[in-house]
């Protein structure tokens, strides 16, 4: 029980590793990425009120998730 979350643990932090290490290669190069603003995100903006409801960029971000999280469990119960 405890190996397995030893496993999570050590999966998860490569997985934060890696991916802060992209950020930082990135040099500011992802900044114009569209994450946030892709069609489908709902916004409405009026004069003295605005609202937005990012859809399609949750929609998205779950999908991703689920495959990471996916993977991760696949490669730590072979």
């Amino acid at each position: 029980m405890i190996a397995e979350i030893g496993k999570t643990l050590v999966a998860i932090g490569a997985g934060i590793l890696l991916l802060g290490g992209l950020l930082w290669l990135s040099d500011g190069t992802l900044k114009n990425f569209p994450i946030g603003r892709l069609p489908g995100d709902i916004l409405i903006q009026n004069e003295r009120f605005t609202f937005y409801f990012p859809f399609t960029t949750g929609i998205l971000l779950s999908l991703g998730l689920s495959a990471l999280l996916w993977l991760g469990r696949f490669i730590t119960n072979r």
